[in-house]
């Protein structure tokens, strides 16, 4: 999150209704529905259509990825400061994530390893500073934040991916001295300075392992959705001899020739050319980066089939592959990130390109090289573009409109392949900067959505629910039988003659469906949703 995260630091660095597991309450009679035009298809959420259908039977459940990032490296979203009491950042986590849901987000992608810390309890790592003050200090008392945000998140339907930095070490934010148990003191051979940063060296099969490990460890031990790394693979480089860092210059997209520190990896390259290898350093950076993305996507996969393995790389495509008029910072020549093998390859899940400049920008246009990514995506992953919402109404001469945002997740819309995007971060969403998150609601997500499904992970449909219903006070109360597997509920709800949409976790067995304006819902189509995005088939209900 590079552009975004400087950006940040200039500024401020610093629905549905309640229900229990109840008995089936009414006789109503349960059937399933063929699948078909409204059953289990890959619905699509329609760009500028109304939300509400009439028909005999409804729609496709609309479809559609919309997560925003959640930084807690320098503090940028959560915890608001480190070292605050547990209940305290447990208000503010329920806070974003209520937030999240009421705009109709279904995804939060939170970072969990700042700088070869952890914000959960771990064998491998110390705890961040940014949540208990200093590094290697515990919470006091003692709790789990990863466990509690993937809870809290799955109880209001939402996905929870687990968001990890493998390469950096220490961050110019950083206040604390490292702990004893830091890579930076058991393994310092792994560990570069490069200017005012801790960097692991890709060329340090110990660094790498050692990052595996830990992405592992989490998988295995957390029912998280996803697994997501950033831009920083090598890290952007620092202008010679001032060493003053890169990003805000990668943000603004200088001339890249400039003079630059050179990154301390000698020792790593030379054992690898006295070991017989035939790359240029700069091919041989890359392979450093490609086999730890490949492993880091087998071990998950290897681990949990249904974790989804995801990468947010720098949005500007390499340079021999561009459309013509597309220029700015190299990627591939630069942090050795070749994200167009990665998709060739099928090593990822899902991509979500920090598409950070505007639409009308010429050099950098986000529709352009939205469509240069859908154009490498032969293997048909997810291509979630990331959009810089933290740009809007920032204070800065180059400041972004809500206009901005609305009109580029619209862009995204218009493409068939074009299923989801990536907020980044929450914090302007939390302060409905410019009144972006109330455009947002009214305009953009007027209606939950499910997550695509990824078929090549797995396409078998959980069996359809059972349900049953109730007229109580003021609304309809549907209880529903989870088959095995299912997470989500997918539920249609007619009112008069409209269908309207809405998303409940399977944990919860009962929703109520209140009344509106004094209209009742009398009749429901649901379907059951595996954490593949696998829907059943359907199951209706009426009064």
């Amino acid at each position: 999150m590079v552009l975004a995260l400087n950006a940040k630091k200039r500024l401020t660095l610093a629905g549905g209704a309640a229900g229990v597991l109840a008995a089936i309450l009414s006789a109503c009679t349960t059937t399933p529905k063929a699948p078909g035009a409204g059953g289990t298809g890959p619905g699509r959420l329609p760009g500028h259509e109304p939300v509400h259908y009439t028909g005999e039977q409804p729609p496709p459940a609309p479809r559609e990825f919309r997560a925003a990032w959640v930084s807690t490296v320098a503090n940028i979203d959560w915890p608001s400061r480190s070292n605050l009491p547990p209940a305290k950042q447990q208000a503010e986590a329920i806070a974003i994530l209520e937030r999240a849901r009421s705009l109709n987000l279904n995804a939060i992608v939170l970072q969990v390893r700042p700088s070869a810390d952890a914000i959960y309890p771990s064998k491998l790592e110390p705890w961040s500073e940014y949540l208990t003050g200093r590094q290697g200090k515990e919470p006091q008392p003692a709790w789990d934040p990863l466990q509690f945000w993937v809870a809290q998140a799955h109880a209001r339907g939402m996905e929870l991916h687990a968001w990890f930095n493998p390469y950096r070490a220490g961050h110019t934010a950083a206040r604390s001295p490292f702990s004893r148990d830091h890579i930076s003191n058991t393994n310092p051979q792994a560990v570069k300075k490069y200017g005012k940063y801790l960097w692991m060296d890709p060329g340090e099969e110990s660094a790498s392992r050692h990052t595996l490990e830990v992405i592992l460890d989490v998988v295995r031990r957390y029912d998280i959705d996803g697994v997501h790394i950033d831009d920083y693979f090598y890290p952007y480089p620092i202008e010679a001899p001032n060493a003053t860092g890169a990003e805000a210059a990668a943000l603004d997209l200088p001339s890249w020739q400039k003079p630059e520190l050179e990154f301390p990896d000698q020792p790593s390259w030379q054992r690898y050319v006295q070991g017989g290898g035939t790359l240029d350093r700069a091919g041989w950076r890359r392979q450093n980066v490609d086999r730890l993305i490949e492993a880091i996507y087998t071990g998950i996969h290897r681990e949990k089939s249904w974790v989804k393995f995801g990468i947010s790389p720098f949005g500007i495509g390499r340079p021999d592959r561009r459309p013509p008029g597309i220029a700015g910072f190299s990627q591939y020549d630069k942090l050795y990130a070749d994200a167009e093998l990665w998709l060739q390859k099928g090593w990822l899940d899902y991509l979500a390109p920090q598409l950070y400049w505007p639409i009308k920008q010429a050099p950098q246009a986000f529709p352009v090289l939205l469509d240069y990514w859908l154009a490498q995506n032969t293997r048909a992953r997810h291509i979630w573009p990331g959009m810089f919402t933290s740009k809007t109404a920032d204070g800065s001469n180059k400041a972004f409109t809500p206009d901005e945002i609305v009109r580029q997740i619209d862009v995204t819309r218009m493409r068939p392949a074009g299923t989801g995007h990536v907020h980044f971060s929450m914090a302007p969403l939390m302060q409905n900067r410019a009144g972006l998150a109330d455009r947002l609601k009214a305009n953009s997500y007027q209606s939950a959505a499910l997550i695509p499904a990824s078929p090549w992970l797995g396409d078998e449909a959980p069996a359809a629910p059972t349900v049953a219903l109730k007229r109580g006070t003021g609304g309809l109360t549907v209880s529903l039988g989870t088959p095995k597997n299912a997470v989500q509920y997918a539920i249609w709800a007619r009112y008069g003659e409209e269908w309207r949409f809405t998303v409940a976790p399977a944990a919860r067995g009962e929703v109520v469906l209140a009344d509106d304006a004094g209209l009742p819902a009398r009749t429901v189509v649901v379907t059951a949703v595996d954490r593949l995005g696998n829907e059943s088939q359907r199951a209706s209900a009426r009064l």
